[in-house]
């Protein structure tokens, strides 16, 4: 048996911990918990964060620094959009209060998944009962500190 690391390639199975940090802070790390587990390619990660992890050997500990919109792309103000409060209600539990900076999750179109969006704002007008809902990712359109530990690579 060869005693060379296998390396990360395009469809490698990955077991890792990751920490993935903005301006404002940490958004996602696996560090306190279980590693993640995925595979290059599949869409999981963001394109420019697969590019990163190439090439990398199993056991490797590294950080990158991606500039800004490089990670997740630039904000988009497409995704940020007015849903009505009712819906927002039927989709949650009964009687759950809301506030802005809260994080929710709705189901994909296909539901296969989920996706997040962030409460901004709300409105009670004329036009009725409104969230505003942000449906970019956090780390848009900011530079995006990438810190990995991988564990193994199959």
């Amino acid at each position: 048996m060869s005693s060379t690391a296998a390396t990360v390639s395009p469809g490698s199975f990955l077991t890792l911990h990751y920490r993935l940090s903005g301006p404002s802070g940490v958004v996602v790390s696996t560090f306190e918990g279980s590693p993640a587990t995925l595979t290059v390619g599949a869409g999981e990660l963001s394109p420019a964060l697969e590019a990163c992890l190439l090439g990398l050997a199993e056991g490797a500990q590294q950080t990158f620094e991606l500039q800004s919109g490089q990670a997740f792309g630039e904000r988009s103000a497409d995704m940020v959009q007015w849903m009505a409060r009712k819906e927002l209600q039927d989709m949650g539990e009964a009687g759950e209060r809301y506030a802005v900076g809260d994080v929710l999750h709705f189901p994909t179109p296909d539901g296969s998944g989920k996706f997040a969006g962030v409460i901004r704002a709300f409105r009670q007008d004329e036009r009725g009962d409104a969230v505003q809902m942000d449906f970019n990712h956090p780390l848009a359109g900011v530079p995006v500190r990438f810190e990995v530990q991988l564990i193994g690579v199959l």
